[in-house]
């Protein structure tokens, strides 16, 4: 029971954590608007649906799906993120 309460507990700090990175990648967009901060602040939203997800299903184990999933949902829009940004400009 103890242990149950202590993954409940991590789960929802990690979850708070994930929660305050997406805003704060947000409030960089907002002076900004660049597209990068946007898919960052996406991925830790997704990243802490997950958690919280997690947490209220009650599981913890990373093989099942719908802790997977949306995880790696997250890297891929950080990874194309990052792609897109990188590529150069096409100038018309």
């Amino acid at each position: 029971m103890r242990s149950e309460l202590w993954v409940g507990f991590i789960g929802g700090v990690l979850a708070m954590g994930y929660g305050m990175a997406a805003l704060f990648f947000l409030r960089f967009w907002r002076s900004s608007r660049d597209g990068l901060f946007t898919a960052f602040a996406v991925a830790f939203a997704l990243m802490a649906l997950a958690q919280v997800f997690s947490v209220v299903v009650g599981s913890s184990h990373e093989q099942d799906g719908h802790v997977y999933v949306p995880r790696l949902a997250a890297f891929i829009v950080i990874i194309l993120a990052i792609l897109l940004k990188n590529l150069p400009a096409r100038r018309s």
